[in-house]
């Protein structure tokens, strides 16, 4: 159920709704997209209520649904034409079959494509209408790596035109890399928002302000760096010989660090420094629990 919500989605940007299953976010763009009633509530999209929507409002939104919708007897080209009648100024056909690969997979029944392909055809589906405003429920999942590329180079390029949005998805780096804001919903509820940057500052404790980051090296396994660093720094031995410390770090603590290795002799074996990630960030707020 969804009873505390509230996000708004702007032309020229990506937005992202983030949740653990069950959170809600599938039934929140659903209900925005007019596919599902609510009992409460206002949705405006592009002006107007999509509980009510017309073919003048549909044929201006494209939609990618999770599972696809696609059925499973047809072939993609003639599907894609038939969706395409549907519209007053669909898209150039050729072009957008050329630039998501599916001439590779034409002649092939959408009941035997790979998911990766069918996920290709869908967006296809959800594009050729020439859409100003696109939802997209999970769009990378079960795509290889060469067509997770093709597929954001897309959505970037689509985003730069003008195009308005919306996504949800289970793939923190992919939102990290995509949204320009994003939501993050728990129990029906948006319990977070902002730009990643924003997000990214986010600590357990929020009165912090200060950025997180997390060391990771290799040295020999064992090791016991008790009182090395301020104790609201997490360092941990994650596998024989791999080390993360976590927190607040600053130059006098890394100082520390490479000051206790000296006097141990320790020489690490490789070392990097990170950033926090948005996955930190949702872990945080919406737990560590499986759901």
């Amino acid at each position: 159920m969804v009873s505390d919500v509230s996000l708004v989605a702007g032309r020229g940007e990506v937005t992202a709704l983030l949740g653990a299953n069950g959170a809600g976010k599938t039934t929140t763009i659903e209900c925005a997209q007019g596919l599902q009633k609510r009992s409460g509530g206002s949705i405006s999209l592009l002006g107007e209520d999509p509980g009510n929507a017309g073919a003048e409002l549909r044929s201006r939104v494209g939609v990618m649904l999770q599972d696809g919708g696609l059925p499973p007897s047809a072939r993609p080209l003639p599907l894609l034409r038939h969706i395409a009648g549907m519209y007053r100024n669909p898209r150039p056909l050729d072009e957008l079959v050329q630039r998501l690969g599916i001439d590779a997979f034409s002649r092939t029944t959408v009941r035997r494509l790979s998911g990766g392909q069918k996920q290709r055809l869908a967006l296809a589906a959800a594009l050729i209408g020439n859409p100003e405003v696109l939802f997209l429920d999970e769009p990378s999942a079960g795509l290889d790596p060469q067509s997770r590329q093709l597929v954001f180079g897309l959505i970037s390029e689509l985003r730069n035109s003008g195009m308005g949005i919306i996504l949800t998805t289970h793939l923190m780096d992919d939102a990290q890399r995509l949204a320009d804001y994003v939501y993050i919903i728990d129990a029906g509820r948006n319990v977070a928002e902002g730009t990643v940057a924003q997000l990214l500052q986010h600590t357990p404790d929020m009165t912090r302000k200060d950025h997180i980051r997390t060391l990771h090296f290799e040295a020999l396994p064992g090791l016991d760096f008790t009182g090395v660093l301020p104790a609201e720094v997490e360092i941990r031995e994650t596998r024989a010989g791999s080390y993360s410390a976590t927190g607040v770090l600053t130059p006098e603590d890394l100082a520390a660090l490479t000051a206790w290795w000296a006097a141990h002799g320790v020489m690490p074996g490789s070392m990097s420094m990170e950033a926090r990630s948005l996955e930190d960030v949702f872990l945080d707020i919406s737990g560590r629990e499986a759901r």
